[in-house]
């Protein structure tokens, strides 16, 4: 059960968790009632894909991560399981999400179809086929799309049945700091990633550039908080921690950027809850 946690990276699961919850309470918020059943479908389904993309790349990526890895231990490559048996878990995860996203299209219509099939394409993209979404400067967009704005105007879609404004930009503003990690693995992973023949972003954007870039990434969501209503603004609270992280970068290299990838998740899933408070505050004071 270790090697399996370790594999499916609990530390960055919040990733795909933060933004339903956030849609979910945005529709809330607006007034719709809660689909108890529904939303936690919804959670587990976001789940099975971020875990099943996980487990791919630690399958695919195994002979990379076994010469000078600086990140986390990644299971296939250290030798506790199979790049087989690693494979056949990813499948089973995406599996689980294609069936608990069939109930959910039923219930949402063709938007939901599309971003499921969607997202399904993307999790075997990511990682598979000859030209995988992650070894091209492509990576950053897709998460930014997948696990920012798709994931919150979906689950808002199947409580509320509408789409909004509101839930866009949430989607946007919680997919910048996703993102933001995947960058910070990359220019972790840059010296590796040249090697192998990868064109990450990080790579093309080289240090100085990938530095500018994930400020621009951690900041710009307070931007975007200005046009959602002024009861999210209490993620305003995360912008002294946001800056802190920023100033930390400034000396941090090598292996030093994993602290700096687990603070981005942790900053993106703190960002998310506030907004939920101030949805759940607004909604529990019947919109007053």
């Amino acid at each position: 059960m270790k090697v399996w946690w370790t594999a499916i990276r609990p530390a960055t699961l919040t990733l795909s968790l933060t933004p339903v919850i956030t849609g979910i309470a945005l529709a809330l918020s607006e007034g719709a009632g809660l689909r108890g059943a529904i939303a936690l479908e919804t959670l587990i389904a976001a789940l099975c894909i971020q875990i099943g993309v996980n487990l791919y790349n630690d399958a695919t990526d195994c002979a990379a991560d076994r010469c000078h890895r600086l990140g986390p231990l990644r299971v296939t490559a250290a030798g506790l399981a199979s790049a087989s048996d690693v494979r056949r878990a990813a499948n089973l995860a995406l599996i689980m999400a294609f069936l608990f996203g069939l109930h959910l299209t039923f219930v949402g219509g063709w938007p939901i179809l599309l971003i499921g099939f969607a997202s399904l394409v993307a999790s075997w993209a990511y990682s598979g086929g000859q030209h995988p979404l992650s070894h091209t400067p492509l990576g950053e967009f897709f998460v930014w799309l997948f696990f920012g704005v798709m994931a919150v105007s979906g689950s808002h879609w199947l409580q509320a049945g509408t789409a909004t404004l509101s839930a866009l930009l949430a989607g946007a503003a919680l997919g910048l700091p996703a993102a933001a990690v995947l960058l910070i693995n990359n220019l972790r992973d840059s010296e590796s990633d040249q090697r192998a023949g990868r064109r990450t972003l990080a790579l093309q954007l080289g240090n100085t550039g990938s530095r500018r870039l994930y400020a621009l990434l951690m900041l710009l969501p307070f931007a975007l908080l200005l046009g959602l209503p002024s009861y999210t603004w209490f993620a305003f609270l995360m912008l002294p921690i946001n800056l802190r992280i920023l100033t930390q970068l400034r000396t941090a290299g090598g292996s030093d950027l994993n602290g700096i990838l687990i603070a981005t998740a942790r900053s993106q899933f703190v960002f998310g809850l506030l907004i939920v408070a101030g949805c759940l505050t607004w909604n529990n004071t019947g919109h007053a």
